[in-house]
């Protein structure tokens, strides 16, 4: 699993095109201030672990990183441009449900750009050190 991580002063998407047929509809997108940004790619050799392992892995990062910059909002994003080895649909989203759970049962505001579609973004983001966190867990 690749994870990149950005604390984002604002971050907004819209829907754009819908690239995976049993995506739910989705017509509108939404906005976020002061949030921990997880642009997460799930990988083949992911599905080879107990998604309990890969979710409680995904977890502890982002609640560090959640940590090191102040911050109780957590937005996954799925974004399979970080690797070449992608995991199957059905794996990313189970793992995606199982670890925001998680993170809403530790405290943690949460939510998940739309799974299956490429997405509009805009986002701004601080220039300091730990506003950018890359790791492949």
């Amino acid at each position: 699993m690749k994870v990149l991580v950005m604390y984002v002063d604002e971050f907004s998407y819209s829907p754009a095109v819908k690239n995976l047929e049993t995506a739910d509809e989705v017509t509108s997108g939404e906005k976020f201030t002061d949030s921990i940004l997880a642009f997460i790619q799930v990988e083949k050799s992911d599905e080879e672990f107990d998604i309990k392992s890969r979710e409680k892995k995904l977890v502890n990062h982002l609640k560090w990183t959640a940590r090191k910059n102040d911050c109780q909002k957590i937005i996954l994003h799925s974004f399979a441009h970080l690797s070449e080895s992608k995991a199957s649909a059905e794996y990313t989203k189970e793992l995606f449900t199982l670890a925001e759970a998680r993170l809403q049962n530790g405290g943690f505001t949460t939510a998940q750009t739309p799974f299956g579609y490429f997405l509009d973004l805009s986002l701004k983001a601080p220039g300091h050190s730990l506003a950018r966190i890359w790791a492949s867990l």
